[in-house]
């Protein structure tokens, strides 16, 4: 049941391409998708293009995707460093960005899924920080927040993509 669910969502995924972001099967794997989000205009991601990493579970739709930033993006609910612990590495998403974890629906397709994700890089949620610096300096120092964020994106997802 699960291939056959993934196979209707890629299938509408092509005929009904996202603005900002798109994902697909790696090598004919149907359970493990990349993504790329085009950073959100107007933000500080904006002109970035931002690879997200896809693992869909043996029970989908009845289990949420995992979903995990490939390029490092500076973000309060975005693991950016390093903790040695292999489920809160870098790019993991908080728990807090509910669709993929107590929300989750079977009702939910990898198109709302991504366009979740895109809207959440522009709209944080500071009641459970990944990163709980970044969202000091997102909720006291803005100017800052975006500045750095601008720079990561330029680092990591413009410029590093050019290696």
């Amino acid at each position: 049941m699960a291939s056959e669910r993934i196979q209707k969502e890629l299938d509408n995924l092509k005929r009904n391409p996202l603005a900002f972001c798109s994902a697909g099967p790696v090598r004919e794997d149907l359970f493990h998708w990349q993504g790329t989000i085009m950073g959100p205009p107007d933000s500080p991601y904006s002109g970035g293009i931002f690879n997200i990493d896809i693992q869909f579970p043996p029970d989908y739709p009845f289990k949420p995707p995992s979903v995990k930033f490939k390029t490092k993006v500076y973000h309060p609910n975005i693991r950016s460093s390093d903790t040695g612990d292999s489920s809160n590495s870098n790019g993991t998403i908080c728990s807090c960005l509910d669709i993929l974890t107590s929300k989750w629906s079977p009702a939910y397709t990898i198109s709302e899924v991504l366009l979740t994700v895109c809207n959440f890089l522009v709209d944080p949620i500071l009641d459970c920080p990944l990163e709980p610096e970044i969202a000091r300096i997102y909720t006291d120092e803005r100017s800052r927040y975006d500045d750095i964020a601008r720079t990561w994106t330029q680092i990591f997802a413009i410029d590093g993509l050019k290696e």
